[in-house]
This record gives C-alpha cells, sequence and structure tokens, in this order.
C-alpha cells in the first residue's frame, strides 16, 4: 500500500475514533452527571411507582423530565435505549489505528532502539501483552475482596500504572509507550463496559421483564466500574494528544510525566464530579494544578551548550542525510507521504527558521529522527546545538 493511500487511511480512522469517542464521552460525562444531579421526587405518586429521584431540564428549545427507578419500572417499554456502541467503534477504530500507525510502521513509530533493541514482533508482543495484560489484572483486582474498599483498590492501581508507564517507556520510544498506555487504559474502559456493564443491564432488565426485582449487586458492579471509566477519561484523551507535544514523552523522565498529566486529569475529573454532588473541593483543583504546573517547570528545555560557533554546512549536511527524508517536498523515507506537520529542511532558509524547532526535537527531547531511524549520532545533535547557541537572538 502506498504511502497516499496510508494517510488517507489514517485520516478515515482518526476521524471515526474521535467522532466516536466524543460520542461514548459525552454519553457517559452526562449520565454520570445526571445520576448525581437528581432530586427526590415531589410527587407521591411517583414515590409510589418506584421513582427514586428526578430532574427536569431545559435544552434547546424544550423542556426534558428524567426519572431513574430505585429497582425497576412497573413495566420495561417496548424500546428501551442501551449505549454501547459508541464505547465499542471507539475501540475498535482506536485498535486500528494502532496496527496502522505503530504496528505497521514499528520500526518509525514504536522501536527506539536506543530504548530497547527489539524486533518488529518482539515489540508487537510486548505492546499487546500490555494491553490485554492490563484488562486482566485490573479484572481480577475489580473481583477480588480489595473491591469493597474503594481507597486501597484506587491506591494499588495506581502504583500498578506507574510501573506500566515505567516499563513501557523502557521497552519503547516515548510515543509508542504513551500510546500503550493510552490503549491499555482505554481498553480497560471498553472491556468494563462489554465485560461487566452491559451484561449487569441485560440480566436487570431480564429480571425486570419477569416481574422481579434485579439482583442490587449488578448495579454496584456496574456503577463501580462506570465510576472507574469516568476517571480514566482525561487521562486518555491526554494520551491522545500527547503525540503532538514531545516535550512529555520525549523527556528523560517521560513515565514520571506520564503519571504526573495522568493523575492530573483523573483529579479534575474528581472535582467536576464532586461538583455534581454539591461538594466539590478547592484542594482537588490546587493539588491537580500544582500538579502540572511541576510537569512544566520539569520540562523546561535546558541548553545543552552555551556557546561556539559551526559553519552551516555542517549543520546542512547533517540535516539533509538525517532529518530531509522525511522533511522534504518529496519525502524518500518509505511510509512518509507529506513532511511531517508541514515542516520543510531543503534549504538554507527553511533549516534556519525552524532552528528553534529542530533543536527542540532532536537535542532536547531527542525524539527526532523517529526510533532514530536515520541514526543521528550524539556528536551531529551536538554540532546542531552548538550551531543554535551561536545564533543571534531573535
Amino acid at each position: 500500500m502506498d504511502a497516499y493511500t496510508l494517510d488517507w487511511l489514517n485520516l478515515l480512522l482518526r476521524w471515526l475514533h474521535i467522532i466516536t469517542g466524543i460520542a461514548w464521552i459525552g454519553a457517559s460525562f452526562y449520565f454520570i452527571w445526571l445520576d448525581n444531579s437528581l432530586e427526590a421526587p415531589t410527587k407521591a405518586g411517583d414515590i409510589d411507582r418506584g421513582v427514586g429521584g428526578e430532574l427536569w431540564a431545559v435544552h434547546g428549545g424544550g423542556f426534558y423530565h428524567a426519572e431513574k427507578f430505585r429497582a425497576r419500572p412497573p413495566a420495561i417499554p417496548e424500546r428501551l435505549h442501551w449505549f454501547k456502541w459508541e464505547a465499542y467503534w471507539t475501540w475498535l477504530s482506536g485498535f486500528a489505528l494502532l496496527i496502522l500507525v505503530y504496528y505497521a510502521g514499528a520500526d518509525l513509530n514504536l522501536i527506539d532502539r536506543s530504548v530497547a533493541d527489539l524486533s518488529r514482533g518482539a515489540a508487537i508482543a510486548i505492546g499487546l501483552t500490555f494491553i490485554i495484560g492490563g484488562w486482566l489484572v485490573y479484572d481480577l483486582l475489580c473481583k477480588s475482596p480489595l473491591a469493597r474498599n474503594d481507597k486501597l483498590l484506587s491506591a494499588v492501581l495506581f502504583v500498578l500504572l506507574c510501573a506500566a508507564a515505567w516499563a513501557l517507556t523502557h521497552c519503547f520510544g516515548g510515543r509508542g509507550a504513551y500510546m500503550h498506555f493510552g490503549a491499555m487504559l482505554g481498553t480497560i474502559m471498553v472491556a468494563n463496559v462489554a465485560m461487566v456493564i452491559m451484561p449487569a443491564q441485560r440480566a436487570m432488565v431480564h429480571a425486570a421483564t419477569e416481574g422481579r426485582d434485579p439482583d442490587p449487586k449488578l448495579g454496584v458492579s456496574g456503577k463501580q466500574r462506570s465510576v472507574h471509566n469516568t476517571y480514566f477519561t482525561l487521562p486518555v484523551l491526554f494520551v491522545m494528544m500527547s503525540n503532538h507535544y514531545a516535550f512529555t514523552h520525549g523527556h528523560r523522565y517521560n513515565w514520571v510525566l506520564l503519571i504526573a498529566l495522568s493523575l492530573a486529569g483523573a483529579l479534575i475529573r474528581v472535582w467536576f464530579v464532586d461538583r455534581h454532588k454539591g461538594q466539590q473541593s478547592p484542594v482537588t483543583l490546587i493539588v491537580a494544578g500544582a500538579m502540572l504546573a511541576g510537569v512544566f517547570w520539569v520540562a523546561i528545555p535546558q541548553a545543552q551548550i552555551t556557546g561556539g560557533t559551526v559553519e552551516f554546512r555542517q549543520v546542512q549536511s547533517v540535516v539533509q542525510v538525517r532529518c530531509a527524508v522525511c522533511h522534504a517536498q518529496t519525502p524518500v523515507q518509505p511510509g512518509i507521504a507529506a513532511a511531517p506537520k508541514g515542516v520543510l529542511l531543503e534549504t538554507e532558509a527553511q533549516i534556519r527558521t525552524q532552528a528553534a524547532l529542530i533543536v527542540q526535537q532532536s537535542v532536547t527531547t531527542r525524539v527526532m529522527p523517529p526510533g532514530n531511524l536515520t541514526k543521528m549520532s550524539a556528536e551531529e545533535r551536538a554540532l546542531i546545538a552548538q550551531w543554535a547557541a551561536g545564533l543571534p537572538a531573535k
């Protein structure tokens, strides 16, 4: 398949992934808000019908009245709306993207031999092990006695996620490591829907259809997994965007930044959920903000070389061999149809214009060339840094 066709497939899959992700996350956020915003019914007749909470809303020029039953409604309507396909299609499109970008292009986007000298097969096997193994370990913990203590379960999950982030960043390049961390969380989320939440809902509907009260344990289990999903959401969204920000995945301590940003996202979501209940505390936001500020401070680019003069022709020869195979009007690197982000590095003017970006990507974060595919040496990186340090300040 030629590079242009691959780019189109990438575009369409990414578009589908975003659309279905918005639908899934939007529905999830709405129902979390709805569940936490219900008020006691005001009519005695509603209480007699088994209504446990209600909510009035206005939107789009209309009034809406939502009710939640304590156990089961007096009758199950012929048409009952389910929310599952958004989750399934988000995962399917995301996994297809993982295959297309990180497995088919493993040498370019997944493997970094300065981190671990892996074969394509070994790298893919490790990635799939984390994705599948993450769900298996998580599910076992949620089915263990540990699940009866939410705080203790959360602490254990946090420690395991820290270990996973560290291990992934010591197996793959930063982009691939971050994406597999997100894929692991995303798989846990959709497996929660498919393996726990949906079966519980089917059992509840079946019981209600037969006139029986559903087993309350089903609701408790489904609720726990749904709450976990909502706290995983913002970390997964961060990972989806992270490949555009090399100062995160390209940092020396990229796994620490990944955990800090994920935890900040989860805490922000905690604040919103508490806000729905009227119980929000500024402490949660302050801690999340402090984490974001800490990441900002830690990730500030450090000067590599502070002086010296290098002739441009020396730098140009390095850029032509190591960078311009991709960053050209007509890239010659297999699998690249167009210059990444439209950055061209073929002429002197283009190289000088992009000097700061070249230093950031190839010297500070070392994410370029991806996986060091063109084998840029440490001496060549130092040469670029020394040249850029000698340029006049803008």
